[in-house]
């Protein structure tokens, strides 16, 4: 069921596919996790087929850093990547600590007496011990269930600069709102058993102010979009990335219209979307996966705008794909943090 997911797709990944908004029936290389009768929202994101990373020994070790971290603070894109640059840029991948704030949730199986970490979902890390994902992904996941990945970039290999760093789960929160059947309010957290260690290729992303209006900007998406990983993998591995527009509300809402949803259908407010470029793919992401936007006269320091949350084809039509409006939840996100006892620090750019 779809082929939704970064590249040419794993089933599961839900993010902005085919297939995301629909029955929610079994895929042949994962599930979807959503919907309800025939026009539900599949959720995805939960691949099950299974598949390994690399390095999926328990001890990580980090890497001292050679220089000092010359970007203090959150959301700056290492736009010409760190300790090298990729040659021949294939198929839309980032660069090597391009996107420091994201992360893979994993789901731990038992195979043949082998432990393998199968990729949930994407993430993104706001604090050394908070990371925002879609409630759609975590939803029904124990905290001892899944743990998180920061600093992997190309899944098959431990040979980059600096180890990547995993950490378990303590707690999962999701919004008292959400709603499976069509994603509304599609935001949670979790909260890690230790804080992450901030390096060139693990820093936070900045959060937008509650409400900041993003319309028009040139945001980019990105993500694995693949549930199968390690040597089974048949696709590229490496985190991949995508320059979207952010596509004013009603505009959005008109162009789903034209689409098997209907022209009654109406866009839930907890939506923005981004995408609908003609010839230009919408698919590159994984269900909670950021969506991030340049922060207005910063070089090269981003907000997070978006969490991918679902979508109706590739785009080829000019059809965006929809994400949760962080912004719309900026004050809930400081809410479970301040009952945490967490500061918000480490998500305002100053």
């Amino acid at each position: 069921a779809g082929s939704g997911g970064v590249g040419s797709g794993g089933a599961g990944s839900g993010g902005v596919g085919s297939g995301g908004v629909g029955s929610g029936g079994a895929g042949s290389d994962g599930s979807w996790t959503g919907g309800q009768g025939s026009g539900g929202v599949g959720s995805g994101g939960s691949g099950t087929a299974p598949g390994s990373w690399s390095g999926d020994n328990a001890h990580t070790t980090v890497s001292p850093i050679k220089a000092p971290h010359e970007n203090i603070g959150c959301g700056f894109r290492n736009k010409d990547g760190v300790g090298f640059r990729i040659t021949g840029n294939q198929d839309g991948e980032s660069e090597y600590g391009e996107f420091p704030w994201m992360v893979a949730i994993l789901r731990e199986e038992k195979a043949l007496d082998q432990v393998i970490n199968v990729y949930q979902c994407g993430g993104s890390l706001i604090h050394p011990q908070v990371v925002l994902t879609a409630a759609h992904c975590i939803q029904n996941k124990k905290p001892n269930e899944i743990k998180v990945r920061l600093g992997e970039w190309d899944t098959q290999t431990t040979n980059e600069i600096h180890d990547h760093q995993d950490r378990n789960v303590l707690d999962i929160v999701f919004h008292d709102k959400f709603y499976k059947g069509g994603l509304f309010n599609d935001i949670g957290l979790l909260f890690l058993d230790k804080p992450a260690e901030i390096v060139e290729t693990v820093n936070t992303i900045c959060l937008p102010p509650q409400d900041h209006n993003f319309d028009l900007s040139r945001c980019f998406a990105s993500g694995w979009g693949k549930d199968v990983f390690g040597k089974e993998g048949k696709y590229q591995v490496i985190l991949k990335k995508i320059e979207l527009p952010v596509m004013p509300f009603n505009n959005c809402q008109t162009a789903l219209r034209t689409t098997r949803l209907g022209h009654r259908f109406i866009l839930n407010k907890s939506f923005i979307c981004a995408g609908g470029e003609p010839g230009k793919d919408t698919c590159k992401g994984d269900g909670g996966s950021p969506l991030v936007c340049p922060i207005p006269g910063s070089a090269d320091r981003y907000y997070q705008a978006g969490i991918v949350a679902w979508g109706i084809g590739c785009g080829e039509k000019g059809i965006p794909g929809v994400y949760a409006n962080v912004a719309g939840f900026r004050k809930w996100i400081d809410e479970q943090l301040t009952q945490r006892s967490i500061p918000h620090n480490y998500y305002i750019n100053v």
